[in-house]
């Protein structure tokens, strides 16, 4: 399969221009800054993925808003500065977020033509706006779409965003991925790519049990249980059988197999596979354990799933930069910050 040059290793800003705490100018100007793209290369990254809510680039009747775009294309010369590449990753659109903490219709927008028709302004404006960024900016179409169930609708809606946003960027690498919140296992129902500069893309967070331990926004989490890395699969199995199904993707062929870097291959198969046959670049947009879980087991963690990576030439980027539970350079791992960096 093809790589996905200049997006080899990379870390999110999430929190920044997406899920922030409240919608106020000064966190938008302070959160992220020049020092931390500068920090960001010198730990040996090369990009960043820049999850952005459509609420910085449109008001809720569409009317364009001015300032989203101010701070990406500060981003985008800030990149350029420090030798990195950016994917502008639309994180939730109007009509459609993916967030579990937001308890709204998750399939209407895969079925609503009105919804879908604000998508496509919405990248068609995105596309204009940054035609002249495709050597350092690829565009990602929606972030983790969650049911099962849409998987056709939305390669539909993906290939008819491509076909909007390739008027005014042909060569711009268009970043997607499937369902049930971008599982490597949905990859394959992608199908054929509109074109050659589509870039695959999954999330794992697997075993969901170990890196989302405490994790207060899923859903019938156990907010005392400690869980290690590795472990028994059949553990952590056990543990999943509460949760989303859409989250928890852990099966038990094997209950007593230890997880480790075979597991990652085996679940990444059918993805590795997909984009094998259609030599197409694949990438992981989001991986990472949350900060409560103990370093010793983070570290395991990221050397087992990070060596698969780099075995079979799949980019990646790691959830996430600052804050949101997951943070490389604040909270309880900050002192670690580069040794896990390597290990990217």
């Amino acid at each position: 399969m093809k790589s996905f040059v200049g997006y080899t290793k990379g870390v999110n800003l999430g929190g920044w221009l997406s899920q922030f705490d409240s919608y106020k100018e000064s966190h938008f100007l302070s959160f992220i800054g020049e020092s931390d793209f500068e920090n960001i290369a010198k730990m040996g990254f090369d990009h960043v993925r820049v999850p952005v809510d459509y609420v910085l680039l449109e008001d809720e009747v569409g009317v364009r808003n001015p300032l989203g775009y101010e701070l990406l294309h500060q981003a985008l010369s800030w990149c350029r500065k420090f030798g990195l590449s950016m994917i502008l990753d639309l994180h939730e659109v109007y009509g459609y977020s993916f967030d579990p903490l937001k308890h709204g219709d998750k399939k209407k927008f895969f079925f609503d033509r009105a919804l879908q028709s604000r998508f496509y302004n919405l990248w068609e404006q995105i596309a204009h706006e940054f035609h002249n960024d495709g050597d350092i900016l690829a565009f990602e179409l929606l972030n983790e779409v969650v049911p099962i169930e849409v998987f056709q609708e939305w390669r539909e809606i993906a290939n008819k965003a491509i076909k909007v946003i390739r008027k005014s960027c042909p060569t711009h690498y268009i970043v997607y991925g499937g369902v049930c919140y971008n599982a490597a296992t949905s990859v394959p129902l992608l199908g054929k790519p509109y074109d050659d500069h589509v870039v695959y893309n999954f999330h794992c967070y697997e075993p969901l049990p170990f890196t989302h331990q405490k994790a207060y926004w899923v859903e019938k989490m156990d907010m005392e249980r400690s869980v290690n890395y590795p472990e028994k699969i059949g553990k952590y199995v056990e543990i999943a059988k509460s949760l989303d199904k859409n989250l928890a993707l852990l099966e038990s062929k094997d209950p007593n197999k230890i997880i480790g870097k075979e597991f990652f291959e085996e679940f990444f198969a059918p993805a590795i596979k997909a984009a094998e046959d259609y030599d197409v670049p694949l990438y992981c947009g989001e991986y990472g354990v949350i900060d409560q879980a103990p370093v010793e087991d983070t570290l395991r963690w990221l050397k087992d799933i990070n060596d698969v990576f780099h075995k079979y030439g799949i980019g990646h980027a790691l959830w996430n930069y600052k804050g949101k539970d997951f943070g490389l350079v604040d909270g309880p791992r900050a002192s670690y910050c580069e040794l896990i960096a390597k290990f990217c």
